[in-house]
This record gives structure tokens, sequence and C-alpha cells, in this order.
């Protein structure tokens, strides 16, 4: 165990405290905590999610966030990126280094991680369906660097099947979209089997709107369909389940949180167990976390600094492995650098201050946390029953289920929100006419012409025969069954673009 620790009265604080015949932290089925020692051992990876512009811009923010003490660095990309459009594509104009950073080729991937020596950092993708391209890219640098890709770890989301459900950056069909993420855990389990293959994610599903229940079910019903989908292509649970992690949003009820993260380490274990997993590693739910964008207000913006805090908390307290903390400007636009900073520091002081990363799990034996844990659990397997009497998730978001339930939702927050049922301040109650932020961060359209510039300049120095010839045996490789990530890594290395990879494969797999 780690040092001792002590209350500023002198009182000693023991690393666990436990009830006659309770659970302990780090004994299936996790309910308290994936590791025995929890933060006494290690505390959550602080991780800034960053990315705008171009790759140079980014490369400039992420070098800031390091020297402010951030251990690891999550990457926001531009919506073209997203769904496989190149920067001069003609549905990419106006969303060039918009929502996140503009990657069109490995050589953006270079500039962006400038300075930045991959197997010192971990990474994390917000990426999805060219998750498989991104990820390539990623490799491709780090063999550049000289990096083991035994050691280099990182996650990517590659979570598909949320974004027909709630998010919407989709390309492929379900069926094709599967098998490419199938294909990235079979890769990665023996080529770079540090990195987290897929990061199931109730983030954006709650951001559309959904319950906390609803979050909590969909999600662990997406994992089992992953769990399911590469036990059939032959791939040991107990190898790729370890290498699963999950995205959860943490929003403002902070009791209801704390009692959704206990919830879904004990329903994500027995889930685990059921399907054969016998390795402890297999069966634990690592999770990431980020405070809840959609509660953040455009009026009174500085009290998203205490909403971010409370939820944070809630993130700890529920044991996070890792956490992203939003800028309070994040309402009005991209963050600032000091929102950012403030952002960051909010993390620092929970972890240093407050103490209550002292002892593990210290809300459990609350009769109120406890109750409400058994009560989450509960409601989330009556949608996960419902769910697997449809045949799983890929059959209730093929019937609109899951999009049903959470615009439902959506509409009854709304509602009660403005009819004042639920109190929001500073928007339906303790509101203010007040002067917009001066200062908010604008990403301007001249971001496209430079992508354009270096993709042309990419395209005339490179190597097109090779390229071609790469570019021709993914297509023979898709339109078959083999696994495409050394594919898709050969056609990056030659400098082939993100938007002519996602083409080749639009061409065999079609849209969706």
């Amino acid at each position: 165990m780690a040092d001792k620790k002590f209350t500023s009265s002198g009182i000693e604080i023991k690393p666990i405290y436990k009830g006659e015949g309770s659970e302990a932290p780090g004994e299936f089925p996790y309910t308290r905590g994936i590791q025995a020692d929890m933060y006494r051992g290690k505390l959550w990876t602080m991780r800034q999610y960053a990315g705008f512009s171009t790759a140079e811009e980014s490369n400039k923010r992420y070098h800031y966030l390091l020297k402010q003490g951030t251990n690891g660095l999550s990457v926001a990309f531009d919506l073209p990126t997203q769904i496989g459009y190149d920067s001069d594509h003609e549905l990419s104009e106006g969303e060039v280094g918009k929502v996140g950073v503009a990657i069109d080729s490995l050589e953006d991937m270079e500039i962006l991680f400038d300075g930045i020596t991959l197997q010192d950092i971990t990474t994390s993708m917000t990426i999805n369906a060219t998750a498989s391209i991104l990820l390539a890219m990623y490799i491709a640098l780090a063999k550049k660097q000289g990096a083991d890709l035994k050691q280099i770890s990182g996650t990517i989301q590659n979570d598909i099947l949320k974004e027909y459900a709630a998010r919407g950056t989709y390309i492929y069909p379900p069926a094709p979209s599967m098998r490419l993420i199938t294909d990235v855990f079979a890769y990665c389990s023996t080529e770079v089997p540090k990195w987290n293959t897929i990061s199931i994610s109730g983030y954006h599903i709650r951001e559309a709107g959904s319950t906390a229940v609803q979050e909590l079910a969909f999600t662990l019903a997406n994992g089992k369909a992953y769990l399911q989908a590469a036990q059939s292509k032959g791939l040991d649970i107990n190898v790729f389940a370890k290498r699963l992690s999950f995205f959860f949003n943490c929003h403002n009820n902070f009791f209801e949180e704390i009692a959704k993260f206990r919830a879904a380490r004990r329903m994500w274990a027995n889930i685990t167990k059921e399907l054969g997993a016998t390795d402890p590693s297999a069966q634990k739910l690592r999770f990431h976390s980020q405070t809840g964008g959609s509660t953040l207000t455009a009026q009174q913006p500085l009290n998203n600094i205490v909403r971010v805090s409370n939820q944070a908390m809630a993130a700890v307290l529920g044991g996070t492995q890792s956490l992203h903390t939003n800028g309070y400007d994040e309402a009005l636009s991209l963050p600032t650098e000091q929102a950012a900073k403030i952002a960051l520091r909010t993390q620092q002081i929970i972890a240093f201050e407050s103490g209550v990363a002292d002892t593990v799990d210290p809300l459990a034996g609350s009769y109120f946390i406890e109750a409400l844990t058994d009560e989450m659990e509960a409601a989330a397997q009556i949608y996960i029953d419902k769910i697997d009497a449809m045949g799983g998730s890929v059959k209730a978001i093929e019937q609109d289920y899951m999009q049903q339930e959470i615009a439902a939702a959506a509409y009854q927050y709304q509602a009660e929100i403005e009819n004042g049922d639920r109190i929001l301040v500073g928007v339906n109650r303790f509101t203010e006419e007040a002067a917009p932020l001066a200062d908010v961060f604008r990403v301007d359209d001249s971001i496209r012409e430079k992508q354009i510039k270096k993709l042309k300049h990419l395209k005339a120095k490179r190597v097109q025969r090779e390229v071609d010839l790469l570019l021709d045996q993914l297509k023979a490789a898709a339109a078959g069954n083999e696994n495409l990530m050394p594919y898709i890594l050969r056609a990056v290395e030659a400098y082939a673009t993100l938007g002519e990879i996602a083409d080749v494969l639009r061409t065999v797999f079609g849209e969706y």
C-alpha cells in the first residue's frame, strides 16, 4: 500500500473501510473499484480533450497542456476526418478544423505530435468510422519514432453502434463497420497489445438526451454486442476483453452519477462472466469520463466552473480511471487556453486538496448510495433484457428502438426546463442580463485553404504508383475476408490520404 494518509487534524485514514463480510475493492464484481488500492496506488489520468484547426495549431495546444501537468492527450478530430473526407472534398467546405483537428494524411499526424514521444504518453482518439485509418497513422508514426509497438498505449473510441444510435458520424452499413472493429481487435491483440481497441461510449448517448439509466443500459448492451461479434470471429474473450474500455458522461445529479459508475462495473463483470471470461482483467470495466458538455450554459458561463467541479468530483468518487473536465466557455466556442487551464486545475485540486483520493470508494456503505446503485442496476437490466429479446444492439438500432427512447427522454428533459419543473441556474431561475464573453475561440475558414495546399504538395511528392497499388490491394482484401489493418497501415505509410482509403472502402462496403 502507498504511504500513510492523514486528515488535516492528524487522524489516520485507512486505505479501505468495509463492514463485516462486505465486498472488497478489486474483487469480483468490482462494484467498489477495479483495483484494491485505487487512487492510493495511482491517481486517475488527467486527460484534456483538444484538437482544432491545423495539426500545427493543435500541436501548440498539446505542448501547452503537457507543460500545465496533463498526463494524457485526447484528440478531437474535425467532422470531415470523422466521416472519411479529405479537406479538399466539396462536402468538407465550412467544416475543416472546426470541431477538431483536420488530419488528411500521415504527414498531418507527424506534425500533430511533433516534439512528443508517443511511447512516453497515452493518447485517446475520439474517432469511430475512420478509427482503423487514424490508428494506422498513429502506429506508422510510432514506428518512425522508433517506438516499441508493444509498449505504446492509448485508446481509440472505435464505437460505431452509438454513432447509429446517437451521434451520426457513420459511413458504412453496420455489418462491414463491425468487421473493421473486430479487425482492429485482432490486429492489436498481437501487434499493439497495450492499446485499448475500443472505448464503448455512453457519453454521446447522454449528450443526445438520454437518462443516466439509458446511458448505462445502452452502453453495456453495445459492449455486449462487441464481445459477441469478436467471439464470432474466434477471438478469445480473456485476451481481447482486457483491451476494452468505456467512456461515460458525468452529469449534474451527483449521487446518481456515482451510483451509475458503481452499477456499471458490477453489471459488466457479470456480462463478461456469462460470456465466458474467467480472467479477472477481462471482467473489469475500466472507464474514461468527461463532464457533461450538454449541461454547460451560454448564460453566466462562469457558473460552468462549479458544474464541472461537481461532475468531476462525482466521477472520481465513482472510480474513474481517466477524466476530462470541460472548459467553462465551451457552450460558446472551443475552449480558450485560460478555460482549459482552469478545467485541468479543477482535477488537480480534487486530487491533491480534497482528500477524496485518500481511501477507496469512500461512499461505500452509505444507505443512499448502495440502494441507488442497486436501483440503477435493476432499471438498466430491464432495458438490456428488452434489447436482448430484439436480438441485440444492432437489431435494436436497426429498429430505431434506442433512438426513439433517447429522443423521448431528451424531449421530457427540455420540457421540464421550459415549464420550470427543472431548475437551471442562470437559464430559467436566477437570470440576469450580462455582456457576452469577450474572449472566445474561433477557427476561421482559411484553415481549409492551408490543408488543400498541403494535400497538393503531398500528392506531388509521394510515389503515386505505389499508392495506387496499395489501394488496389486494400480493395481486393476488403472484398474478401482478410484482416484489413495491415493493408490500411501500408497505404498510410505510403502517404495515401484518409479520404482515399475511406473511398476505397465505400466502393466495396457501400454507404449507410
